[in-house]
């Protein structure tokens, strides 16, 4: 039997088969330094983007609705950057965004940038 080899079985847990080499004349490796890992951001919640033309003069508009816990002042923000995103106008009415044209994809960008989890929803 020989102590070295690590399949004999009176070899401790753990050995380190490098343990006897020599780096002397080695240069210094570099420093490790971990870069954080960034948090994943939680998910505020569902909203659906519906594409709506009944009862808007054959016009397309995209409405956002389901929001949860966040109130007039952000939503309104949101629609802000919606519009500039699209180029085109909209508004915060009843507590839903409406956007003029069909702009799901690019809203679906903006909601998910700002938390949310967005689903098309409707046709």
């Amino acid at each position: 039997m020989n102590p070295a080899d690590p399949s004999t079985p009176g070899t401790p847990f753990g050995h380190n088969p490098f343990a006897n080499l020599d780096t002397s004349g080695l240069p210094p490796g570099p420093d490790f330094i971990p870069t954080p890992i960034p948090k994943k951001q939680k998910s505020r919640g569902r909203v659906d983007i519906i594409r709506q033309k009944a009862g808007r003069g054959g016009k397309t508009v995209t409405v956002v609705t389901n929001f949860v816990g966040i109130g007039l002042p952000e939503k309104e923000s949101l629609a802000k950057q919606m519009q500039k995103a699209c180029g085109t106008g909209g508004t915060v009415k009843n507590g839903q965004i409406e956007i003029q044209g069909d702009k799901r994809e690019e809203i679906a960008k903006i909601l998910e940038a700002a938390g949310f989890r967005p689903v098309f929803a409707g046709g």
